[in-house]
């Protein structure tokens, strides 16, 4: 009932060990904090949320425009909703490397159990978009000092992501994680990569935790589980997969309306009453109602 019975320290203790077993780890992104609690349920170990995805949610293209507060807000609100450690993308960290300070600070009070900065300029665009621009190599492992130097909860998770490969090349690549790493960075987030060989590049220059995205229409292929733990992958993201799906089935409801004049061919396919009610744990709040207002009211 309510929100998580687990505290964001323990999360973030969960997280690290995750990361520290060897065994390669999939974060579903979650859209809304219903979608989290569904990730939980389906036996997932972490949630991912996307910066595209809590712009897309408010109307906006993923290129910067949203603020510190809302994606705060926001992914406390996911966070919450279940015991799962949940990984937030800061995108640039919303300013220089003060306001990369405060951001961290922002998100551990949020519940988050880790967050990752990238280099591209600001305002940035997506990851798997032509056109981007990264910054130099010195404003680059300024944020992640100052990332790594703001947070209080040693377990928060620090990463750095990097775009330089679709920029300069995989060999700037390998260069820019390990300077990164070097800066504080306890995992990195190589974005973009063109095929399996350039995963195992950059983990032959790291020895921390890698993370793969695997996003739909993008440029890297959708490699399987088994196949990017092959080349070293610890982590596997699929940040706009639930957004997308549900987008399509709203999509594809709203024509049958329209065309029909019912709802009743995509019925089939919805989540039931009794399901949702499930998902929100109606039965519980239903219980706490009954055992505290349990009297009976004079005269009545």
């Amino acid at each position: 009932m309510l929100y998580s019975k687990t505290t964001p320290e323990q999360k973030r203790i969960r997280l690290r060990e995750m990361l520290a077993s060897g065994t390669i780890q999939q974060f579903p992104g979650a859209f809304n904090p219903l979608s989290a609690r569904l990730i939980e349920e389906k036996g997932f170990p972490g949630v991912y949320i996307s910066g595209a995805v809590l712009a897309n949610d408010l109307g906006l293209p993923d290129i910067g425009l949203t603020t510190l507060t809302e994606v705060a807000t926001r992914a406390g609100q996911i966070a919450r909703m279940t015991d799962l450690p949940s990984i937030v993308d800061a995108d640039t960290g919303f300013g220089e490397p003060m306001n990369v300070a405060r951001t961290v600070q922002e998100l551990e009070n949020a519940g988050l159990a880790g967050l990752h900065i990238e280099d591209q300029f600001n305002p940035k665009r997506c990851g798997h978009l032509d056109g981007k621009n990264v910054v130099d190599l010195d404003t680059a492992t300024k944020r992640i000092r100052a990332a790594a130097d703001a947070r209080r909860d040693p377990n928060f998770l620090i990463m750095a992501r990097t775009d330089i490969r679709a920029v300069e090349g995989l060999k700037p690549a390998q260069d820019r994680a390990k300077a990164l790493v070097e800066a504080g960075a306890d995992a990195i987030f190589p974005e973009a990569m063109k095929d399996l060989s350039e995963f195992q590049a950059i983990r032959e220059v790291v020895d921390v935790p890698i993370l793969a995205n695997m996003t739909e229409f993008g440029q890297s292929e959708l490699f399987t589980v088994d196949q990017l733990a092959a080349v070293g992958v610890s982590m596997i993201i699929y940040p706009v997969t639930l957004l997308r799906s549900a987008m399509g089935a709203a999509e594809r409801t709203l024509e049958s309306i329209k065309a029909d004049g019912t709802q009743e061919a995509q019925v089939g396919s919805m989540l039931t009453r009794a399901r949702l009610y499930d998902l929100v744990d109606y039965e519980a709040y239903n219980r706490f109602d009954t055992g505290i207002f349990n009297f009976q009211i004079p005269g009545t």
